[in-house]
């Protein structure tokens, strides 16, 4: 599995954050790691797996387990994706590009944040062969929006992600602490500055760069993106426009409640993320992981539903796939390792995933991933609310 001498990058998301947090500026850190006001969501997400048990299988016939998968026809090595994650640079100069081959390397689809630290065209450059979908975090101009999309399909994104779980500030003290918000600084503006609609609505001038002196055109570049990144609305009627601009599936990503669920299956939608965005956006939430089976059973199987928020290991993958989740997304996890070791720490990352998960795969019983349910799964009392009244 590992040549003999071992990894000098972690195995253990633990390792990942604590060598991420060594390796990156207070800040920086503090801006990918922290969660929503008193991080209940955060600790939420974590914990929600805790209450789950797999069921150990001696029983087995001949054949190696498989873990690969089609997900919204996309072919993937394992039912693991890179989620959509912003600002990027503040990781590690290759930023999206690193992750972005690593990726491709690994045969994992590769979801692109709206908030890039490099433009969806560049990333597409430094990974042709790379499977890659899109995060369309829907503004509120028609011109730009239809132009973003535009762009992602010409540069071979295979699928859209509307970005549902994002669309107003969530309360983050770690930030406020740190006075740093990367936005208010134009980073992650990638696709933005490289957009000539943008560039328009922003007054910089679309051939010679910027008409304003530099710090003068950052903050209108920053605030134009503060007035428009989203939508006030979104209504499930809105994936009827959204479909006349583009042929590409479309996924939108935030769903929690069943009853949401079934709306945006009846309006369209080719699949469904369940997250709460990482539990950065609202504190108190409901774990990402409890919203699932509700989800799952409201949309009766008629479209694949994916998973996100709480992930920190192969056997965590494998919980999400047996309560019903077609794939999951791994988001602080990708970004800790690209600040460690840039494309290698990805790479390493992604390959201690599938080792475990495919193991956990075999020890349940199960050649496939289609064969997972529920029935391999047992809820326990997690070790630490043992007692407690």
């Amino acid at each position: 599995m590992f040549a003999e001498g071992g990894s000098s990058f972690p195995f253990t998301m633990e390792g990942w954050e604590r060598a991420a947090q060594a390796a990156l500026p207070r800040r920086d850190f503090d801006y990918f790691a922290g969660g929503a006001g008193r991080e209940v969501t955060l600790a939420a997400n974590r914990e929600a797996f805790d209450r789950w048990g797999l069921i150990y299988k001696v029983l087995r016939e001949e054949g190696d387990a498989d873990p690969a998968r089609i997900v919204v026809g996309t072919p993937m090595s394992m039912p693991v994706m890179l989620a959509p994650a912003g600002v990027a640079g503040l990781a590690h100069p290759e930023a999206e590009q690193a992750a972005a081959r690593a990726a491709s390397d690994a045969g994992v689809v590769h979801v692109l944040s709206a908030t890039t630290s490099t433009s969806l065209e560049q990333v597409a450059q430094a990974a042709p062969e790379g499977r890659r979908w899109f995060q369309f975090a829907w503004p509120d101009d028609e011109l730009l929006a239809r132009s973003l999309v535009t762009r992602a399909e010409n540069a071979g994104y295979s699928a859209i992600m509307v970005m549902g779980d994002c669309y107003v500030a969530g309360w983050r003290p770690r930030e406020l602490a740190a006075g740093f918000s990367p936005f208010l600084a134009a980073h992650g503006l990638g696709n933005y500055l490289s957009d000539p609609r943008f560039r328009e609505l922003a007054g910089l001038d679309a051939d010679t760069g910027p008409r304003q002196e530099p710090t003068t055109a950052t903050q209108a570049a920053a605030e134009t993106w503060n007035r428009i990144f989203t939508r006030p609305t979104f209504r499930p009627q809105d994936l009827e426009r959204l479909r006349s601009w583009t042929a590409l599936p479309i996924i939108v990503k935030g769903v929690c409640a069943p009853a949401e669920a079934a709306q945006l299956y009846e309006a369209g939608a080719d699949a469904l993320v369940v997250s709460n965005h990482g539990g950065r956006q609202l504190d108190n939430g409901v774990a990402a992981l409890d919203c699932l089976p509700p989800v799952i059973t409201a949309v009766a199987g008629r479209i694949p539903v994916l998973f996100d928020s709480g992930i920190r290991s192969g056997t965590d993958v494998l919980i999400a796939l047996a309560l019903g989740a077609e794939a999951v997304l791994i988001g602080r996890a990708w970004l800790y390792a690209l600040a460690v070791g840039g494309q290698a720490g990805v790479e390493h990352l992604l390959h201690c995933l599938k080792a475990e998960f495919t193991s956990a795969l075999a020890l349940t019983g199960h050649h496939r991933c289609d064969t997972l349910s529920p029935q391999d799964l047992t809820p326990v009392i997690p070790p630490h609310t043992k007692g407690t009244p």
